[in-house]
């Protein structure tokens, strides 16, 4: 029905030969990567190596000099409703509320005031900020802002969740809570997440791959699968030695790159 959001299935992410460059700089070089629906995958690499390159142009927010992006069943020449992406700087309306920030991704789509009003009440509980519905951006700490922005996002039924940096600019304990304030959702919503990180701990806590850039221009250097159990946020995946080694090989691989 028109106007109306309706839960969403995770599709597949298919990225084919795709390159990049911005003027004489050469960002990404023959990107070949298939996202498994429903996964969690991250990208992580040195600094200037795409990343945030290759999120954007899976999102259709930067157009890829040569190659193939499919999400789902749709060749992406732009935007599509498919994904959603979370910003390391939440982009929210500063001069409007909670609720209304998360309404605004449900505007252009049509739906009826009534039901905007209600997804947004629900996500932002999904969040953890109920009761601040009536609060504005300036009001919230940096990581209440972020999960704004991720109520927004998950408020539009997106197939695809895209995140770049998210954490990035909140404090360590309110990261970790984060993470697993994600990973509860991720589990409940099921959504098809790309997650671009500086950090190696974070990269293997969250996700069920890890692909590895290598420096510019990006290339694909590894992928490695994370064999941790889930769901990880209910217990200490952190303390145990699988994870220890898990952390210490990324840093072996990354190490080579610098």
């Amino acid at each position: 029905m028109a106007g109306v959001i309706t839960p969403a299935q995770p599709v597949s992410i298919v990225v084919n030969g795709v390159s990049k460059a911005f003027g004489p700089v050469q960002a990404l070089v023959d990107i070949h990567l298939t996202v498994r629906a429903g996964e969690f995958l991250s990208l992580i690499g040195p600094s200037g190596c795409g990343k945030t390159t290759l999120l954007k142009t899976i999102a259709g927010l930067v157009p890829a000099d040569a190659g193939r992006i499919m999400v789902g069943d749709r060749n992406v020449t732009g935007p599509g409703r498919e994904c959603s992406v979370v910003f390391q700087d939440f982009a929210l309306l500063p001069w409007t509320t909670v609720q209304k920030n998360v309404e605004f991704g449900l505007l252009p789509r049509g739906v009826p005031a009534a039901e905007r009003a209600e997804l947004a009440r629900r996500f932002i509980g999904k969040v953890g900020l109920g009761g601040f519905e009536e609060a504005y951006p300036a009001q919230l700490s940096g990581g209440m802002q972020q999960r704004v922005g991720l109520a927004r996002a998950l408020a539009v039924s997106p197939q695809v969740l895209l995140m770049d940096e998210p954490f990035a600019s909140i404090d360590e304990q309110t990261r970790r809570l984060f993470q697993d304030d994600l990973l509860s959702l991720w589990s409940e919503e099921r959504k098809t997440v790309v997650l671009v990180t500086h950090s190696m701990e974070e990269a293997i806590y969250l996700s069920d791959r890890v692909v590895v850039l290598s420096p510019r221009p990006g290339r694909m250097h590894q992928i490695i699968d994370i064999p941790l159990p889930r769901p990880r946020e209910a217990g200490d995946v952190r303390a145990t030695a699988q994870f220890a080694q898990l952390v210490d090989g990324l840093w072996k691989i990354l190490k080579v790159l610098q």
